[in-house]
């Protein structure tokens, strides 16, 4: 027992040492950066009476000296006023300059200047693997450092295709939404925003957006308090090895398109479900969840070049940049049919006037590649008029009539297609 205890303190004392000296000294990082770190809180007023229940904590960053600072939307969204507090204990009343829902973000304003504000890094030169560091005021215990690795890049989320979230094992609980995500350099990479979990607590994976994002929206928040995105009008997820063998592809990279957008730029340069995007404007895509940022940040009107692979042919198409319709528009407004693989919308006065027809219906907004619609010969941009002699005005209608067809089967379908009306027989599962 004695040579044991001996064996394990001499191991101690010389690998322990060693151990550590692998391991990142963040102190002097935080002491440079933590004065640029702020708690935010919000009030809630009803009926000229402030409820103490509706006070929020939440994170933010300075980014200038002359105090404009970032935090998420969500912390502010429902406030009556925003309280910041510095480091050093001196309280602002924030002025809400503008937010932005898609990516969560806001910016604010308070009368201060000579302010420490943070240096900007490039998330592209982020590595799997790199230690990251977030300051900020989880439970509303603030200035509290938590340490970690980016565990992946370029992430998408449900909730939004159009931010390359940035994955990490930092420990970020409630409270420290809004806050910075350091490098070793002292240089913010993101902004802390979303976390993964059952319970509201952290539980080992966090999202952060990358800070050239939000910069993005800075600008145009500062100069039209909202923010505009570039669109093209596709669904795409990625492509598989077997597809990619198939198109005879020497490895699987790019976006496939499962779907166009009705009278989106996309479908107006006859992009087409099927193609693969491998390049925007010379940079290859290697996951369908590059396309859409590298989409947002630009202008509409602006004219890029996509390569695409159709039927294993390479092809160029120039697209003119679309504006992106705001969220809960008819676009978004979409819903799922189940029974025949697809996504649809009721007709709108605009979806009329675009397609030249006069009655209701239901507007295919997409079809899943290979589906029961897809293989019926469905597309994107049909407009479903009538299901088995059954007039198909809203969503009501084709529910009652799919929900009460038996399965196996065959029903069928009336379509109008550029102004001319197909039956379609269609093989419900």
């Amino acid at each position: 027992m004695r040579t044991y205890r001996l064996f394990t303190l001499i191991f101690l004392l010389i690998f322990q040492p060693l151990a550590q000296a692998n391991l990142p000294d963040f102190t002097q990082m935080v002491r440079e950066n933590s004065a640029t770190v702020v708690n935010i809180s919000t009030t809630n007023q009803q009926n000229n009476v402030t409820s103490e229940n509706n006070k929020s904590l939440g994170t933010g960053f300075i980014i200038s000296k002359d105090g404009y600072i970032l935090t998420n939307r969500h912390v502010i969204q429902t406030a009556d006023k925003i309280i910041v507090r510095l480091k050093n204990r001196q309280e602002f009343v924030a002025k809400l300059i503008g937010s932005d829902e898609r990516t969560d973000t806001a910016l604010l304003k308070i009368s201060a200047n000579n302010l420490s504000s943070i240096k900007i890094g490039i998330p592209e030169n982020l590595e799997v693997g790199a230690w990251v560091i977030a300051i900020g005021s989880p439970f509303g215990f603030e200035q509290s450092v938590t340490a970690g690795i980016v565990s992946g890049k370029g992430r998408n989320l449900p909730s939004e295709n159009y931010v390359p979230f940035i994955q990490t094992d930092v420990a970020i609980n409630p409270g420290n939404s809004g806050g910075p995500l350091f490098n070793l350099a002292g240089e913010v990479i993101g902004i802390n925003s979303q976390i993964y979990s059952n319970s509201g607590s952290y539980a080992g994976i966090s999202f952060a957006i990358p800070i050239n994002v939000i910069m993005n929206v800075v600008t145009q928040l500062k100069k039209t308090g909202k923010v505009s995105r570039g669109w093209m009008g596709v669904n795409t997820k990625d492509v598989s090895w077997d597809l990619a063998n198939s198109y005879k592809m020497s490895r699987a990279y790019g976006a496939l398109i499962t779907a166009v957008i009705p009278a989106s730029p996309a479908a107006k340069t006859n992009f087409a479900v099927g193609d693969i995007i491998t390049h925007f404007n010379d940079e290859i895509i290697e996951t369908a969840s590059e396309l859409s940022p590298k989409i947002g940040l630009m202008t509409t009107g602006e004219i890029v070049n996509i390569d695409i692979i159709r039927q294993g042919k390479n092809q160029t198409l120039e697209l003119e940049i679309g504006l992106l319709p705001p969220k809960n528009s008819e676009i978004d407004n979409q819903q799922t049919i189940a029974q025949l693989d697809l996504t649809a919308s009721n007709l709108t006065a605009a979806d009329k006037e675009i397609l030249d027809i006069s009655q209701a219906g239901i507007l295919i907004r997409s079809v899943q590649l290979g589906g029961i619609a897809f293989q019926a010969g469905i597309r994107a941009g049909d407009v479903i008029l009538n299901i088995q002699n059954n007039l198909i005005q809203n969503f009501n209608d084709i529910n009652r009539v799919l929900n009460t067809s038996p399965k196996l089967q065959t029903v069928t379908i009336l379509v109008q297609r550029h102004g001319n009306r197909l039956f379609l027989p269609v093989k419900l599962f």
